[in-house]
């Protein structure tokens, strides 16, 4: 039985990439366009935004869901999986939201696409924070950035290094965590930082100015804000709960791979004549 905790349980084929680059790809500019197009600084300016960003993922998702299908990588099987764990993100997301900055969505999104793959969790990340925001009532201008930034923390989860194991594991897996809800900080910064704050002081987004004078800003901004309050509780929460559950539910995951025999080749055996 080949070693599952060396590899994802999902293989990512080169058109599965190709979907996921190409998407990465447009999905940071959405976030990063103000600091190369002068932006008006209008409060209002995401509101029209974000609609247009959602139609844009969702032909995305389903190419990507497509290319999966397409290629083997993923089945029946996963796609249970795949929803089974997003409802399960959706329940324990209220239980941290809104308190601290503590979030307990990201630890399981982290292992699950340690286990399954970047294509896997990258799905996971959106679908994920879909279904908390309808079961929280948090539907808003917000929720397509919050989706690909989830996506995002899948689809690195699965790309860490395969050879890792044990503690050493749990350690990069911890780590990587609570980076990830830096980024994950930062970036929902970046979606409304240009729009919020106002002229003329030393935070405000700037029209028109140079992009590093810019990046100072937000990155000012940033770290005032959010970096060493709501960023560092939702990278504790996360990193605290990779490293104290981390073995137990990888170890579960793994195993329900196991059975359900993702990547189990398909065969058809062809029936016994009678005597």
């Amino acid at each position: 039985m080949p070693d599952q905790s060396r590899r994802s349980v999902l293989r990512v084929a080169p058109r599965t990439a190709v979907v996921l680059a190409l998407a990465s790809a447009a999905a940071l500019a959405t976030f990063a366009w103000p600091f190369f197009v002068p932006a008006q600084p209008e409060s209002t300016a995401r509101t029209g935004e974000a609609p247009l960003v959602f139609l844009v993922m969702l032909p995305v998702l389903v190419a990507l869901v497509l290319a999966e299908l397409s290629s083997g990588g993923i089945d029946s099987k996963a796609l249970a999986m795949l929803g089974v764990l997003a409802a399960m993100n959706a329940a324990l997301r209220p239980l941290g939201a809104g308190t601290a900055g503590i979030e307990t969505v990201f630890f399981l999104l982290v292992l699950a696409g340690r286990v399954f793959g970047p294509g896997f969790g990258f799905l996971l990340g959106s679908t994920s924070l879909f279904a908390s925001a309808l079961l929280t009532a948090g539907v808003g201008p917000w929720l397509p950035f919050q989706m690909l930034c989830a996506s995002w923390i899948g689809l690195g989860a699965g790309l860490l290094p395969r050879r890792l194991r044990g503690r050493a594991e749990t350690a990069v897996l911890a780590g990587y965590g609570a980076l990830a809800a830096y980024g994950y900080g930062l970036l929902m910064n970046l979606w409304f930082w240009p729009f919020s704050v106002g002229a003329d002081t030393q935070l405000s987004y700037v029209a028109g100015a140079p992009v590093l004078e810019n990046l100072h800003r937000f990155a000012v901004f940033t770290a005032v804000t959010s970096t060493f309050g709501w960023d560092t509780g939702r990278a504790v929460t996360t990193a605290v709960a990779v490293a104290l559950a981390g073995p137990a539910v990888l170890a579960a995951l793994r195993r329900a791979a196991r059975r359900a025999a993702f990547d189990a080749p398909v065969t058809f055996a062809a029936p016994d004549r009678p005597g």
